[in-house]
């Protein structure tokens, strides 16, 4: 019997599955005064259903290969059907040798506006605009897919990045907001065409450059700091094409309590040109690089 069950666990260890997500999703309606609250703990039941049954690009994932991610949604007003708030969307993926996850991806959208009926199935199609429910949580899910294969091959999460573009130009019709270069510079529509432009390519190769070093910090830890470092000072090459740029911003919301974690600790080395360097690229977080202490 003792052998069965080792066998059991052992062929469970080894299932694999076409879905490559392993999303937890939140609907915050508290600020919400329709009565009927069933409709959102449903809409987050059929939420999470949706994005983790769904398989978003055909690869055969192990359920411990799935990206760990988040999807937190404030409604803050609506009727019937109609809803409007914010999705904030998180993943992370693990580091080599070690129970630690860093932080990929953080971004607060503040543009997420949908119609919803209780029960309506939830269906992703590649090619058409169905809903914007369904646009905006596809969008990111093939976002979340780019970047984390970003952070382990350099530019391979092109495929994934290209489909949320898709995804996007297709929903520009539509009438929502967060879809147009119209509406300011820092929603869905300059996210995924920044992401795709050779202009900031940099930000992708330095995720990578980034990632990738952490994957060595249990072999080399002082080697391993040295290159997140090199990997941070790349990005002067896009601040010295567009400062401030969005998606600089977008890199560090992730990864900047990292970086001090990283810096603050460990064998030492000189990091004042990357303090500088921080500073200079990242002023928003000027305070966070001042506690680094080296």
């Amino acid at each position: 019997m003792r052998k069965l069950i080792v066998f059991f666990l052992f062929f469970m260890g080894l299932i694999v599955h076409s879905q490559q997500l392993n999303c937890t999703i939140t609907v915050n309606a508290q600020k919400m005064t329709n009565p009927n609250q069933q409709v959102f703990k449903t809409l987050q039941t059929a939420l999470t259903d949706f994005v983790n049954k769904t398989d978003w690009t055909g690869q055969v994932m192990k359920q411990n290969e799935k990206i760990n991610c988040s999807i937190y949604i404030t409604l803050l007003s609506g009727s019937t059907d109609e809803f409007s708030g914010t999705i904030q969307v998180q993943s992370s993926r693990p580091v080599f040798d070690s129970s630690y996850s860093s932080p990929i991806f953080n971004f607060n959208d503040k543009d997420f506006n949908f119609r919803y009926t209780e029960f309506e199935n939830l269906i992703y199609n590649p090619n058409s605009f169905d809903s914007n429910l369904v646009s905006v949580i596809s969008f990111y899910c093939n976002l979340i897919l780019g970047l984390d294969a970003d952070s382990f091959a350099e530019q391979s999460g092109t495929p994934s990045l290209e489909a949320a573009q898709n995804i996007a130009n297709m929903a520009q019709q539509a009438g929502y907001k967060g879809w147009t270069q119209s509406e300011g510079n820092q929603n869905r529509y300059f996210l995924i065409n920044d992401l795709l432009s050779p202009t900031f390519s940099e930000v992708r190769t330095t995720s990578f450059n980034y990632n990738t070093a952490l994957d060595g910090m249990s072999k080399d830890l002082k080697g391993a700091k040295e290159k997140v470092k090199s990997a941070l000072l790349g990005l002067n090459k896009v601040y010295s094409i567009r400062p401030n740029a969005f998606l600089t911003r977008v890199f560090f919301d992730a990864k900047s309590d990292e970086i001090v974690s990283i810096f603050s600790g460990g064998p030492s080395l000189s990091i004042t040109d990357l303090v500088d360097s921080l500073n200079r690229v990242s002023p928003m977080n000027s305070s966070k690089w001042s506690a680094i202490k080296y």
